[in-house]
């Protein structure tokens, strides 16, 4: 979808890699490895995005890094498409209100680290029918067509896992909260 709008992969790869996670921040050597691309073609459209003022960057050390820039208009906008684009707005609607107690749900994995996958994985916190949560995932599949992977954890067993597991909350994104009533 979004290719027939975007012709290069290259700048797809770094809107998706820049802002799905606006706290996602690299550098070009980085880039090339993860997108297994030359340094010229990424450079050229780095350098296109943050000519546009979506992209910042900041020198640390010897490395120019590069960041989302969340406050330009368009943030926003880029974001909702790019979730449009990878289905997690579907599967925020179609799975998350149905499931029962949801208080938190949790991107990981590849999507989280702003990198486009074949699968979509996902931290569930709450009481939620297991069941009932197979059968929405196995729909949502078919309609965005990327496997969904699941946890599923109650709150205690949530705050055991997350104390243990520092490093590895530092690279998820939080996609949904339950809000908090008055």
């Amino acid at each position: 979808m979004i290719d027939a709008l975007i012709s290069s992969r290259t700048r797809i790869k770094l809107l998706l890699r820049f802002f799905l996670n606006k706290n996602s921040q690299t550098y070009l050597r980085n880039l090339e490895t993860e997108f297994s691309e030359s340094t010229n073609s990424i450079r050229v459209e780095l350098n296109r995005l943050e000519d546009a003022s979506l992209l910042n960057s900041f020198t640390e050390g010897n490395r120019k890094m590069f960041k989302a820039n969340d406050k330009h208009p368009l943030f926003q906008e880029i974001h909702n498409i790019l979730m449009k684009h990878i289905g997690l707005d579907r599967i925020i609607e179609n799975v998350i209100n149905k499931l029962g107690n949801v208080e938190k749900v949790f991107l990981t994995g590849e999507f989280a680290k702003g990198l486009d996958s074949p699968v979509i994985d996902l931290i569930i916190v709450g009481d939620v029918d297991k069941a009932y949560l197979l059968n929405l995932v196995e729909k949502a599949e078919k309609l965005i067509n990327r496997k969904v992977r699941y946890l599923t954890f109650l709150s205690n067993e949530f705050i055991t896992f997350s104390d243990t597991q520092d490093k590895f909350f530092h690279k998820s994104l939080l996609l949904w909260e339950k809000p908090i009533s008055a």
